[in-house]
């Protein structure tokens, strides 16, 4: 029983020792010089500040609705996509109806500006 998990634990340290390898070439070859400004702490775009309970710019929920609108889109229309002969008219019904709900979204960010880069 425990042979059947050789390979897994191969693959696992194969992943592993490439990941070792590619930190230690990045911390070797890189030649990126550390300063204060590299090296602060990154998070939405701009500087932390000393108040958590700030207004984020709207833009950042846009974006990160945008993002999760084709996302989804993506990620559920593969596997319908090849299993269309088996899903038959409710699949389509109900990807119809997934596909208008995404489409809802999209109107919304696009009439609140989301898709203008200034």
């Amino acid at each position: 029983m425990l042979q059947e998990y050789i390979p897994v634990l191969i693959f696992l340290g194969i992943a592993a020792g490439m990941g070792v390898v590619l930190l230690v070439l990045g911390l070797l070859i890189g030649r990126g010089r550390k300063d204060d400004e590299k090296l602060s702490p990154y998070e939405c775009g701009f500087e932390a500040f000393d108040d958590s309970r700030m207004k984020f710019d709207v833009r950042y929920y846009l974006v990160a609705i945008l993002f999760i609108i084709f996302d989804l889109e993506i990620a559920f229309l593969f596997p319908w996509a090849v299993s269309l002969d088996a899903v038959g008219k409710f699949g389509i019904v109900a990807m119809g109806i997934f596909l208008t709900i995404l489409v809802v979204g999209f109107i919304y960010e696009w009439k609140k500006g989301a898709l203008e880069w200034d």
